[in-house]
């Protein structure tokens, strides 16, 4: 029935493919990408709706923050070319030295004293940088990449050589982040992928024409599982990058699998090797791919928005490389039914190996445990860590540049304090004192490196005019609200402090001494710094969960599909142990976990428990039909052995090949993907044999216990019966009959 169906549709079916592969092309190229800082924090959680209020209150900023040497301008150069930044649709307003020290004098400020309250602002006390702060609109937020284009355009204008610009910011961090997690830039290791792959193919398969078809219906399988997404509204961003390789891995493995089975039961001489073959791997395959679905559905118990999109996606990926795998390699096979030439392959003794397993089974489950003891002290070590900079390629111009201003300037990162006088009716000079009394204490902390609060722009001590008071108070009315430092009619004051980075304090620290010290001020702290120290327990608390909850949602898959709970947990511990010992290097190595290494556990245990299904599926069969369990793991390992190798290498190697990508998320991705992939190798070829040649054999019965056991109606039936004559007579003949008579 199922080869008919492909002798007859197959062509058709590799037409269907091959027309539609240009348009999925094509589709899948138009995924936007994503890689806004915000998205990556947690979702409704107290301190994120906390962030989302203080953004409707004082507005969503965005600043660029642009250091020009001084020895390149004057002072009408700046201000003309801060006058051309504030012309660009995407910018909101600029800030020089000259009109922030201009904007002091108005509300009575001494020149110098306003001079010196920019020093580690928008002056450097080398004086070797200018600074110009560009705050965005609302149409810059949204289009970040053409802001940094216009302000690169600018400053060419001007005749500001780029080279010696300093350019940072937000919106230049998450433009260079599109950039670097978009599918073009992704595009030069997935073609080392393609090129591991085709070649790992070919060692397994000895046939060119079958692996190059192989191969592109894999990267059909990528298209189409990319376009799906793009149609439902998915957006590119730094761990998607990663999915193509994940699609791929998945459609190969179960492809190895199929034509594996597939040439063993064409050199049995089966009179149907492709429905053989099929049968063999559809239950494997589908269990295999409902488990990976349990480990990537389980990633949207975190609250990072990236990571449940991923989840759902690659989720999305393995349906599809299931139908690839099981739907259009058959249809390969039947065009090319004799192609499976192994003349090239150094084959492996598999029984040879179960055999050296069998016989050394305590050591190696001992050594094992050994193992296992030591790594979880190395997992009682792991931290996470979330930093957008550590994403950037060393040798960037764009961290170069926010170093450059970190140094001679000010810090981008920021914590905002806000601070709440609606329970005290203080005439403004109180307030402003009171503000001031807070901010003094905040620039006090030795993490502090700037502050800046409406009362930056007030003197000291207001003059003793009615007048000139009247005067400087009716200019703080008017541009509190606009500069975005009061708001709720005067009810909420905002504090900025600049983090110092050369104070030995991260600002996950600082914020945590602040809050401690100021305790008793009605004041909260917010911003993204706040958001960065959530997330950082949030990816922690994520990996956890959703690491706990695809064991236990693949150990039931497990339990029920193999009919014994203690099979099925014996089946989980040779796939938990590999991730056990790659976590718990990563502990001892001292490498911080961020969002693409917290997802690598659930993923990595969906997918190894591929093999460790198709050896299962065999060894049962024949441990149910007499065979000793250590027999019944030599025929698994001869069967299954050389396919779980074929299809855990390009796994393993085609995930290496992230790690060549200057994109520090994916490259550790990939990284840690692969080594438990490799490391999925000792649970799938030493453990499992291992732990299950110390099963006892099938329970027989002895002949006196068979001799005491009663007899059944069931028994009887089951008993062959042995007749003297035949149970039906033949006819008598005529000539018999007339004798009778």
């Amino acid at each position: 029935m199922i080869s008919q169906f492909y002798r007859r549709y197959s062509v058709t079916i590799l037409w269907l493919v091959g027309l539609s592969f240009p348009w999925l092309w094509y589709q899948a190229e138009q995924m936007p990408a994503n890689n806004d800082i915000e998205t990556w924090l947690p979702r409704e959680t107290p301190v994120r709706l906390l962030y989302e209020e203080f953004k409707q209150d004082f507005g969503a900023e965005e600043v660029l923050v642009i250091g020009i040497p001084q020895e390149l301008v004057t002072s009408k150069l700046v201000e003309a070319f801060a006058s051309r930044m504030e012309r660009l649709e995407g910018i909101r307003h600029c800030w020089t030295p000259d009109r922030m020290t201009a904007r002091m004098q108005e509300f009575g400020v001494d020149e110098k004293d306003a001079r010196e309250r920019l020093d580690g602002l928008l002056t450097s006390k080398s004086g070797e940088l200018i600074g110009i702060v560009a705050q965005l609109t609302d149409w810059g937020i949204k289009n970040r990449a053409q802001v940094v284009e216009d302000t690169k355009e600018t400053l060419t204008y001007c005749q500001l050589p780029l080279e010696s610009v300093a350019l940072t910011g937000a919106p230049v961090i998450v433009t260079e982040l599109d950039r670097l997690g978009s599918q073009k830039t992704s595009r030069q290791f997935f073609l080392l992928t393609i090129g591991i792959s085709l070649g790992l193919l070919y060692y397994s398969f000895g046939h060119w024409g079958l692996s190059l078809a192989v191969l592109g219906t894999a990267l059909w399988g990528i298209f189409l599982n990319q376009t799906i997404m793009c149609f439902m509204g998915g957006e590119m961003n730094f761990i998607m990058g990663s999915l193509s390789v994940m699609v791929m891995i998945f459609t190969l493995s179960i492809s190895v699998h199929v034509v594996s089975y597939y040439d063993s039961a064409h050199k049995e001489g089966h009179p149907e090797p492709l429905t053989a073959a099929i049968v063999e791997s559809f239950n494997p395959c589908m269990l295999s791919t409902l488990t990976t679905l349990m480990g990537l559905i389980s990633l949207n118990v975190s609250t990072i928005l990236p990571v449940s999109q991923f989840g759902y996606a690659a989720a999305c990926g393995a349906v599809v490389a299931l139908i690839v795998g099981l739907g259009i390699t058959p249809a390969l096979l039947t065009v090319m039914p004799h192609c499976m030439v192994r003349s090239v392959r150094y084959r492996i003794n598999f029984r040879w190996w179960g055999s050296q397993v069998a016989a050394h089974r305590g050591l190696a489950l001992g050594g094992a445990a050994v193992l296992l003891g030591i790594t979880f002290l190395g997992i009682l070590k792991l931290e996470p860590s979330i930093n957008p900079t550590e994403f950037l390629p060393r040798n960037s111009k764009i961290l170069s540049d926010l170093h450059r201003i970190q140094s001679d300037l000010t810090n981008v990162d920021s914590i905002e304090a806000v601070v709440d006088l609606g329970g005290e009716k203080l005439a403004f000079m109180d307030q402003l004192q009171k503000i001031r009394t807070i901010e003094a204490k905040i620039a006090a902390h030795p993490g502090v490196r700037h502050t800046l609060s409406l009362a930056t722009f007030f003197p000291e001590e207001m003059p003793d005019s009615t007048m000139a008071a009247a005067r400087i108070l009716g200019h703080a009315k008017s541009y509190s609200g606009e500069e975005g430092f009061v708001a709720a009619r005067q009810r909420l004051w905002r504090i900025s402090a600049r983090i110092r980075h050369d104070s030995g304090l991260n600002p996950v620290e600082v914020l945590n001494q602040l809050t401690e010290q100021l305790a008793d001020e009605p004041l909260h702290f917010t911003g993204l710094t706040p958001l960065l120290k959530n997330a950082q327990q949030e990816i922690f608390d994520g990996f956890w969960e959703s690491f706990t909850a695809a064991c236990l949602t693949i150990s039931i898959v497990m339990i029920l599909s193999l009919r014994s709970v203690v099979a099925g947990i014996v089946a989980m511990i040779p796939n938990i142990i590999p991730i056990w010992l790659v976590f718990g290097s990563v502990g001892f190595l001292g490498m911080p976990v961020d969002i693409g290494m917290m997802m690598t556990g659930s993923i990595a245990l969906g997918i190894s428990v591929d093999c460790t299904f198709h050896f299962l599926v065999k060894y049962q069969a024949a441990y149910r039909n007499g065979a000793s369990s250590k027999e019944a793991v030599l025929q698994s390992l001869e069967h299954s052995g050389e396919p779980m190798l074929d299809s855990t290498l390009i796994s393993a190697l085609g995930m290496l090949a992230l790690c060549f990508s200057s994109f520090a998320p994916t490259a550790r991705f990939g990284c840690l993907m692969a080594s438990q992939m490799l490391a999925s190798l000792l649970g799938e070829l030493v453990i499992l044999p291992a732990m299950l040649c110390c099963r006892p054999g099938l329970r027989r019965q002895t002949a006196p216990e068979a001799a005491n056991e009663p007899v059944t109606a069931s028994k009887l039936e089951s008993v062959p019966q042995i007749h003297p004559f035949p149970a039906e007579l033949p006819a008598p003949s005529r000539r018999a009959r007339a004798v009778a008579r």
